[in-house]
């Protein structure tokens, strides 16, 4: 790859086939930017598991030709893997003022340097090594959202980054189309660009439409509200402190992500409220229930968040009572549903009323549908196009959007992570691999999980645990004390002694005829004792718990 002079390398190390963990490098030559930086959330079978980010094998052997991270706002799924990253690079990092005042919490909170940050805004530009990068604003369900042009040896790319086009944004600023044209006058080589609502016709609605859903609901609400949402949704705090105001309601905050993003937003004026409006959590029992607003973490049905500890009865701050209207602004993330519904489910057990159908217009996307995804294709007119953000059949049906506006097919990328997208001026295509995955985090434990530890985590959660326990004689090596068995997660011991005492003598058995013909060597017994015990379990029972022999000396 250092031979390459004429042909640049686009290599995405996450953010295709997937939502969440972006992250996109750009090589020519010896120089490398990196576009974003994300997690995601751990998917059902991945048990324990607290959050996943990109494998950064390539930038880690890399890293002396790395100029810069560029970061296109400050969701999670862009963000919220620097905090392991920066731990391993050394590297200037440059976002927005929203952008890097989140990530500076979460750098602060993981015991990160916050040296390298670099605070840009819509209109700068930045060389880096052979790049050069301008930034323009676009519409997200965050603030301070940048795309990038990025002018390289072979060509200019635009890359939109999450964006929709709201003709009335809450903070009233609108999408610099103007920009994106005007590149697209110019010339673009390749476009890249957000696929996460490829497949919904037509357009996405503005998140003022939210606010007139706010004033609907807390017109009819009697008694306390409760709303829950992302903590970084700025533009949806702003609304409900706008309507909290037009009710004559005060407002209270809690979990510690909101406190925070509150915090630096009211800090940065990305928020702005009255004097007075805001009051402490602990205050509330000061105030009659329809005088009360609370703004809570919790819509994705978190066990841990404040919403849920609600539902259960186990927050000590906030308890639900009837007449509480509660509404969750937000649209679960795959794979959170039954979360988000066992939630309302307590919620309605508790007497309160919940509004959280998206029908009922609570939510909006932050996304472009169809008919915004072909107005930057019309503006930008790129050579080439390669979709992101997004799964698989985000990927496609952008690809087929784009053949649809008259893209030839030869000239559109679909990509996987860990591709190395060789782009010149008159070609794209793939041309090799480098390693790209899922690093796992558990707690403190940063890639100590992988697939065989979460192999055999499945299998206790599916068919629980059996230990045996064998006393050898340290002189003789003959067995003197055992089997005996201990079962977690199997059966109910009690409820099934007759299975735990023929289980008992078949290992026993088993041991027997080691000890007949002498083989008595540890690992021979630990095999027996496996493969007679986990034969006669799976007779009785079809089930296969693990099975773990444990020899002592006595």
């Amino acid at each position: 790859m250092d031979k390459v002079s004429n042909k640049l390398n686009i290599i995405p190390l996450g953010g295709l086939g997937e939502i969440g963990k972006n992250m996109t490098a750009f090589r020519y030559g010896n120089d490398i930017i990196l576009i974003d930086a994300g997690l995601m959330f751990p998917e059902d079978d991945m048990l324990g598991i607290d959050l996943v980010i990109p494998d950064i094998t390539y930038l880690i052997e890399n890293q002396d030709k790395l100029r810069g991270i560029f970061l296109t706002h400050g969701h999670e799924d862009h963000i919220g893997a620097l905090p392991f990253i920066l731990k391993q690079l050394d590297v200037p990092v440059y976002g927005t003022a929203l952008t890097l005042g989140i990530l500076e919490g979460r750098l602060e909170e993981a015991g990160v340097s916050t040296a390298n940050l670099n605070v840009i805004k819509s209109g700068d530009r930045v060389r880096a090594g052979v790049f050069k990068l301008e930034f323009m604003r676009v519409n997200h369900s965050i603030p301070d959202a940048i795309g990038m042009a990025i002018h390289t040896p072979v060509g200019l790319i635009v890359h939109t980054g999450d964006f929709k086009i709201d003709q009335t944004p809450v903070d009233g600023q609108v999408m610099e189309l103007n920009r994106f044209a005007e590149y697209g006058d110019r010339g673009v080589l390749l476009m890249m660009a957000d696929s996460t609502n490829a497949e919904r016709p037509g357009y996405t609605q503005s998140e003022k439409f939210v606010g007139e859903t706010f004033d609907n609901e807390f017109r009819h609400a009697k008694h306390r509200i409760i709303v829950a949402t992302f903590s970084s949704n700025v533009h949806r705090i702003q609304q409900i402190c706008d309507t909290a105001v037009k009710f004559r309601r005060k407002v209270a905050v809690m979990g510690r992500s909101m406190v925070n993003v509150v915090n630096i937003s009211l800090k940065l004026d990305y928020l702005k409220v009255p004097e007075g409006l805001l009051i402490d959590i602990d205050d509330i029992r000061n105030y009659s229930n329809d005088q009360i607003v609370v703004i809570c973490t919790g819509s994705q049905g978190e066990p841990m968040s404040a919403l849920t500890r609600m539902s259960m009865g186990e927050n000590r701050k906030v308890q639900i009572v009837p007449g509480d209207t509660v509404i969750i602004s937000a649209a679960p993330i795959p794979g959170n549903e039954k979360m988000v519904s066992n939630t309302i489910n307590h919620l309605y057990m508790l007497g309160a009323e919940v509004v959280y159908e998206k029908a009922n217009g609570v939510h909006v996307s932050g996304h472009a549908s169809q008919e915004e995804l072909k107005l930057m294709h019309h503006l930008v007119r790129p050579k080439f196009f390669m979709p992101v953000h997004g799964e698989y059949r985000h990927l496609v049906k952008h690809a087929r959007l784009a053949e649809s506006l008259g893209m030839d097919p030869k000239n559109i990328m679909i990509a996987q992570n860990g591709s190395v997208v060789e782009l010149s001026r008159d070609k794209i295509c793939v041309n090799g691999k480098v390693m790209a995955g899922k690093v796992l985090i558990d707690g403190l434990g940063v890639g100590d999980v992988g697939n065989i530890v979460l192999r055999d985590r499945r299998q206790l959660s599916q068919d629980g645990i059996m230990i045996v326990v064998v006393g050898v004689d340290s002189a003789t090596n003959q067995i003197v004390s055992g089997p005996d068995i201990v079962s977690r997660g199997f059966v109910y011991v009690r409820e099934a002694e007759d299975l735990m005492v023929e289980a008992k003598g078949r290992v026993q058995d088993a041991l027997d005829k080691c000890e007949e013909r002498n083989h008595t060597e540890w690992s021979t017994l630990k095999v027996a004792i496996r493969d007679s015990l986990g034969r006669f379990l799976f007779e009785k029972t079809r089930r296969r718990p693990m099975i773990i022999p444990i020899i002592m000396e006595v």
